[in-house]
């Protein structure tokens, strides 16, 4: 993942994902972007000079600030003796539940990308590289928790937890997110069947905080002051 390099570059991008959240992906265009972030008119085209530029750039930004916030590798501090399976469980449970709460703009914008990527072969390889980077991490948690195929296993969590996402962002279910301890819950028993456990899920606990999520959803995505750019 490319990492944004400078603080104007994290406006445009940042203000892109406010854009496409709001307005949709026919809204995000090179003058909206700057005028919404207090640019100069040219500014988003001197960062991006495609549309196909701009998009990968957001996307970029998109993975960027979910690595940041709640990436499955960030591991809080468990209780000594805590199964890896339940430490799964509950990291998978918290970065979901992020993505459906704090981070609901992100993921919004996210989607719509994804579906945009259908039609847009470079995007579709650039959005499924970034996807590739959190599979492996979570291909690695399954290992630790004595998956047989952690690489199969972790796909198959993903699935799950797109699913789910879909559902309460775009579905029926958007009327009521689901809770953490519910997502942990559901998040426990399906990690338990693909481990091929036969024992009681154990809803261990974190000490302390277990992501560095903003305060805010506006913290996450809105625009920076464009005065010390």
């Amino acid at each position: 993942m490319r990492a944004t390099k400078s603080p104007r570059a994290a406006l445009i991008t940042d203000t892109a994902i406010k854009l496409v959240v709001e307005r949709g992906l026919r809204g995000l265009t090179h003058r909206a972007v700057d005028e919404a972030a207090g640019l100069p008119l040219g500014s988003t085209s001197n960062f991006a000079r495609t549309r196909a530029a701009l998009l990968a750039g957001t996307l970029n930004r998109i993975a960027e600030l979910e690595a940041e916030a709640y990436h499955l590798s960030d591991r809080p501090a468990f209780p000594p003796g805590t199964p890896p399976a339940s430490q799964l469980a509950l990291l998978a449970s918290l970065g979901l539940h992020a993505a459906l709460t704090v981070g609901r703009p992100l993921t919004l914008a996210r989607v719509e990308l994804a579906l945009e990527a259908n039609r847009r072969p470079e995007l579709r390889k650039l959005y499924d590289s970034l996807g590739g980077e959190f599979a492996y991490a979570a291909a690695g948690l399954f290992a630790a928790a004595g998956s047989i195929e952690p690489t199969a296993d972790a796909q198959r969590l993903i699935r799950w937890a797109e699913g789910v996402t879909f559902h309460a962002l775009a579905g029926p279910g958007s009327k009521k997110i689901p809770s953490a301890s519910e997502l942990h819950h559901d998040a426990g028993v399906y990690i338990s069947a693909l481990l091929g456990s036969n024992g009681p899920h154990d809803p261990a606990e974190p000490q302390g905080e277990a992501f560095s999520q903003p305060s805010s959803t506006n913290d996450m995505y809105a625009p920076k002051d464009s005065s010390n750019l």
